[in-house]
């Protein structure tokens, strides 16, 4: 991967952020579980996305990408023997898809690059050893082999690893022929990507009762059915314009649900609370170059916001602490690790500890060359930083944003940015 160079620069203007990847991967895995064709609007590929889409065929589905939108035509989970899932990077393709591909294992093989082989899977193993599904792995980690068949019964996942694991059996035991449970055996963290899991089974006719985040009920014997929906606005991607308006600029954002379910609709709470200068304008978000200060964040339930928000607070007046962060430790990079070693080339005064950043502002960073670890969240982060640094920054790793936001720097020079690609 090339290296990229961001100039100090003021953006200005409005974009459209591209549709949210967290409803896209769950919409297209509903759809392949139907028996028929589901329509879903505002479509756009990305690294992620098209591994999910390619993973879906060894369901016996198709589709068919349109301009802006996608068609896919479910065959009722014929599950194709020997299939080989590669995720490439996608914890969320590696994660829902694996217990639907339980349901009728038969040397099902999951593989992926080497940052994903390092995320954790063990909630699932304990699942296979109590259900006595077959399943080899390499160092427990990918490639992962399956064969065996999920059964209905109760199942016991931490809540405090990934709430990926309870979205992956919520896609799956609606199929199986009894009734099933989850019961969380601690907390759940990022509640918010379980309901955007509740609300879309729900949009193709599942049921799930939730007993307050600590027990689902799931009836078996549901059947999946086709549904046409528009995929909202991505609250995670535009954090980081949202950040680069209130940091140095003037930045519109349109078609942005306020009302919507996504984790990271909380940035908007989060720069408000820092006193950055936002209004609502039609439909659309302005944001403008605002006096920030620190604030106490609490990642629990929104660790892909830590990167820009910890870039935010460098230039920040006063104190920030992240706290509850310990889960970015297992994401693309160790994004604790990630973020510390960056903000502090770049001069920030910076404490990292086992589950939190404690972060003081300042008026400007040092320019400078960072590692963008192969992490999107980390390269994108870092490009707004430069935005009021003293001097360019150097990036490596440029690439990495095609993994969820191919055109982030297509869109940031059409702001007004200033970049070199290397």
């Amino acid at each position: 991967m090339g290296d990229i160079v961001i100039y100090p620069s003021f953006l200005k203007g409005e974009l459209n952020v591209p549709p949210s990847k967290s409803i896209m991967h769950r919409a297209i895995i509903a759809s392949a579980l139907c028996e028929g064709t589901s329509h879903i609007e505002n479509f756009a590929c990305s690294e992620d996305i098209n591994a999910t889409l390619n993973a879906i065929k060894n369901l016996g589905s198709t589709f068919k990408i349109n301009t802006n939108s996608i068609d896919i035509t479910g065959n009722g989970l014929k599950i194709k023997k020997d299939s080989i899932i590669n995720c490439i990077e996608s914890a969320s393709t590696l994660r829902f898809l694996i217990p639907i591909f339980s349901i009728d294992a038969n040397n099902i093989i999951f593989t992926g690059c080497s940052s994903l082989s390092k995320r954790p899977l063990y909630p699932y193993f304990e699942i296979f050893n109590k259900q006595n599904i077959k399943y080899k792995t390499s160092e427990h980690s990918l490639p992962l082999t399956i064969n065996g068949k999920l059964k209905p019964g109760t199942f016991y996942i931490p809540g405090n690893i990934s709430s990926q694991f309870v979205s992956g059996l919520l896609f799956a035991l609606p199929l199986l022929n009894d009734d099933s449970k989850i019961i969380l055996t601690t907390a759940l963290e990022s509640k918010g990507y379980v309901d955007l899991t509740i609300q879309l089974l729900k949009q193709f006719s599942v049921q799930v009762e939730n007993n307050n985040y600590n027990e689902f009920y799931i009836k078996g014997n549901q059947k999946y059915k086709p549904a046409c929906l528009t995929v909202e606005s991505d609250f995670s991607q535009a954090a980081f314009f949202l950040a680069a308006g209130a940091l140095n600029g003037d930045i519109s954002i349109n078609n942005l649900n306020t009302a919507s379910l996504q984790a990271d609709k909380i940035i908007i709470d989060v720069l408000t609370k820092m006193g950055a200068n936002i209004n609502y304008i039609n439909n659309s978000i302005n944001i403008k170059k605002s006096r920030t200060h620190g604030i106490i964040f609490d990642a629990k339930n929104n660790p892909d916001l830590v990167p820009i928000i910890s870039v935010l607070a460098s230039l920040s007046a006063g104190t920030t602490k992240i706290i509850n962060a310990k889960r970015l430790r297992l994401k693309e990079s160790d994004r604790l690790r990630s973020v510390y070693e960056n903000l502090k080339k770049l001069g920030c005064s910076i404490i990292e500890n086992e589950d939190e950043l404690i972060i003081n502002g300042a008026k400007h960073l040092n320019g400078g060359n960072i590692n963008g670890f192969n992490d999107h969240r980390i390269v994108m982060a870092f490009s707004i930083a430069a935005l009021r640094a003293k001097a360019p920054i150097r990036i490596t790793d440029r690439e990495a944003v095609k993994k969820s936001y191919p055109d982030f720097f297509k869109q940031f020079k059409s702001l007004g940015g200033i970049i070199n690609e290397y």
